[in-house]
C-alpha cells in the first residue's frame, strides 16, 4: 500500500520555501482534486520561474505579484492546460511581461463526437514558447 502525505502546513496567500530555490503559493482552490488547493511555484531567487501560475482568482494572482515584486519573473511555465494551472498564465503575463511555455493548447473541443474533453480544460491558453517532451529550459541560476 502506498501511504500519502495527507497534510502539510502552508498559509494561504503566502509564498512559503517547500526546498532551496522553490517556493509554493497555494491556491484557495481545495477539492479532492486539487488537495488544499493547486500548488503554484516559483524557481529561482531574483531572477525568476512561475511554474503553473494557477486559477483566475485574484486573490491568488495578486499575492504571486506581491510575494514577487521585489524579483524579476522571466518565465512562465504552464505543465497542462486545466482551469485550475493555466488560465492565471494570462494574467500574470500581463503584469510581468515573461513569456509563456507550454506543450500547447489544449486538444480539440472533442476527440471524437463521443468523447467530449473533460470540462475542467482550459481551451483559451496559447503559450508564447511550444515545448516537446525533453525540452531543457534554463534560466539564471537554474
Amino acid at each position: 500500500m502506498i501511504c500519502h502525505l495527507k497534510e502539510h502546513e502552508f498559509v494561504y496567500g503566502k509564498l512559503e520555501s517547500v526546498a532551496p530555490g522553490i517556493r509554493r503559493l497555494t491556491a484557495r482552490n481545495p477539492s479532492a482534486f486539487t488537495f488544499h488547493g493547486t500548488g503554484t511555484y516559483v524557481i529561482g531567487q531574483g531572477q525568476v520561474a512561475v511554474i503553473d501560475p494557477g486559477p483566475l482568482d485574484a486573490d491568488h494572482i495578486q499575492a504571486l505579484v506581491e510575494g514577487l515584486s521585489a524579483e524579476t519573473v522571466t518565465h512562465i511555465l504552464v505543465t497542462h492546460c486545466h482551469l485550475d494551472h493555466s488560465p492565471a498564465a494570462r494574467e500574470l503575463k500581463s503584469y510581468t511581461g515573461a513569456l509563456t511555455y507550454g506543450f500547447g493548447p489544449h486538444g480539440e473541443m472533442t476527440k471524437g463526437v463521443a468523447e467530449p474533453v473533460e470540462e475542467g480544460a482550459d481551451l483559451d491558453f496559447v503559450p508564447d514558447v511550444r515545448c516537446a517532451h525533453g525540452d531543457v529550459i534554463n534560466g539564471l541560476g537554474w
